[in-house]
């Protein structure tokens, strides 16, 4: 009977533990895209445009329309500055940054207006590096771009690195259907715990 009981409870509380993972995980996906529909762009020195993949001498589709918000954002006098962000990526020449930047010279940007950030595989590292760029330049203030599920996460980690940031996520993000969403932030909500763990025992 004892054993039997300690088998309920050691069940009980499983499926509690259970429950509460389920349940902070929902939670933690509602607050991604709720954070992703908010634009709280302000006047500021620099846009910091997360990286994402090139191809060659092209930029991908998802890094083409981050850079397009970045351009407008510039064009539209919120910012001085963008910093293109990524290193190079398999199979490429080239760094990811540097491809970004010829795409935004062609489209109007001045070039001594674009720095470029060209060690970086991945999100964190394109903050901590842009937050170098930054130093190195006395650029205080930056406006966060990528696509709006990405938000959330980017923006912890641009305040962890010590960036005086706000968050204009990409109103022509190339996840749009349920079919490329979903993943997407499937995803991003399994980064997005991870690295909340993670920081704790920074």
């Amino acid at each position: 009977m004892k054993r039997f009981g300690v088998k309920k409870i050691v069940v009980l509380i499983s499926l509690l533990t259970a429950l509460l993972i389920v349940l902070y995980t929902i939670i933690a996906a509602v607050q991604i895209v709720q954070y992703g529909k908010v634009d709280n762009k302000t006047k500021c020195d620099v846009a910091i445009v997360l990286g994402a993949a090139t191809w060659g001498e092209e930029v991908s589709p998802v890094y083409r329309e981050r850079i397009n918000h970045g351009i407008w954002l510039y064009e539209n006098g919120y910012v001085d500055y963008l910093i293109l962000t990524g290193g190079v990526g398999e199979g490429n020449e080239k760094s990811d940054a540097f491809v970004a930047k010829q795409y935004a010279v062609e489209n109007g940007v001045p070039e001594q207006a674009i720095l470029i950030e060209e060690r970086s595989t991945i999100t964190e590292e394109n903050l901590e590096y842009a937050k170098a760029i930054m130093d190195e330049h006395s650029l205080d203030t930056a406006i966060i771009v990528s696509d709006p599920l990405h938000m959330k996460r980017a923006m912890l980690m641009a305040s962890d690195y010590g960036i005086d940031a706000c968050s204009s996520p990409t109103p022509t993000s190339m996840y749009r259907s349920a079919k490329t969403q979903i993943p997407f932030l499937a995803r991003e909500v399994f980064f997005y715990i991870g690295y909340s763990i993670v920081r704790v025992f920074r």
